[in-house]
């Protein structure tokens, strides 16, 4: 099968990121285009300013499905990223540019094999139980689709652009959750992040910003939440401030202007004193802290998924 226009496909990279145009690329972005990109080599290279190029709109995961909607001779396709609402942009999802070479044709008959996801920061699979990686740098949120039993405590996985299973460590694996989350139990695996350095449009376990975190955390779970702060805030049921608990959202807006930012809340409030986990575009870092007095001021809600 080939990839073609108006047909679905799969990306078959660990991180594939998603483009506003093939145009606004820059050299910097080089180890993220490859068909085999190394997106740590591509974070490890930014700095300050370029953590924040509007360049990029998001990313999508091994295994992501998205729809086709343009190839180009010169290797990039437009692409609707189908599970990352996006109703302000497309009411089918994401849309964006990826490098041809990172997607695969969706083979259907795979997909109705059952789920897990990566619970891993990241991990790698491998041709043989215990072998060497085949595919370093799958990230945690990454969906599986099981190809047998389980074999000396690895599990097998049909994976995108492979014809054969390759293997992952059960260690690195949770069945994907027939039920949903309890908020705590999505804050716990958020609060794992701590720490991760801000890419604007990241959503993985190597660089995230603060709408990628909270579609992430939901996602390891399987409930899936829009990609952007102000869909988010839609899809979800606001509180009257101060009816907030551990793993709701905080969200952020300056006057006259739509959502800019979420944060995921961590305790309950106590008086004007407010915490929440958020990857922060001013520190670049993925923080748990108090609410300063100029975030506060652009506070314009709670609510809860």
């Amino acid at each position: 099968m080939e990839l073609e226009p108006g047909r679905e496909a799969v990306v078959r990279v660990p991180v594939a990121t998603l483009w506003a145009s093939p145009d606004a690329v820059r050299p910097v972005d080089r180890p993220a285009l490859a068909g085999d990109p190394d997106v740590p080599a591509w974070v490890a290279g930014l700095d300050h300013d370029q953590q924040v190029g509007d360049c990029v709109l998001s990313q999508l995961l091994l295994g992501e499905q998205v729809l086709v909607t343009e190839l180009r001779a010169d290797g990039w396709a437009h692409v609707v990223a189908v599970e990352q609402p996006a109703a302000k942009l497309d009411p089918r999802g994401y849309p964006g540019w990826l490098p041809t070479a990172q997607l695969a044709p969706l083979l259907p008959q795979r997909q109705r094999s059952p789920l897990f996801v990566i619970d891993a920061l990241v991990a790698d699979l491998h041709a043989t139980p215990g072998g060497p990686p085949a595919l370093p740098g799958v990230v945690l949120g990454t969906r599986l689709h099981r190809a047998g039993p389980l074999f000396d405590g690895w599990l097998p996985c049909h994976v995108p652009g492979h014809t054969e299973p390759l293997w992952v460590s059960e260690t690195d694996v949770v069945p994907l959750p027939a039920e949903r989350p309890e908020a705590k139990e999505v804050l716990a695996v958020a609060d794992r992040l701590r720490g991760l350095v801000y890419i604007w449009g990241g959503l993985s376990s190597l660089g995230i910003d603060c709408s990628g975190l909270v579609h992430l955390a939901w996602r390891r779970f399987g409930v899936t939440l829009p990609r952007d702060a102000d869909d988010q805030a839609e899809a979800t049921t606001p509180l009257a401030l101060g009816e907030e608990l551990p793993g709701d959202l905080y969200f952020f807006a300056r006057p006259g202007r739509r959502i800019h930012h979420v944060g995921i809340v961590t305790a309950e409030p106590q008086g004007d004193q407010r915490r929440m986990l958020h990857a922060c575009y001013r520190q670049r870092r993925l923080v748990e802290e108090q609410l300063p007095a100029d975030r506060l001021a652009t506070l314009v809600g709670a609510h809860r998924v």
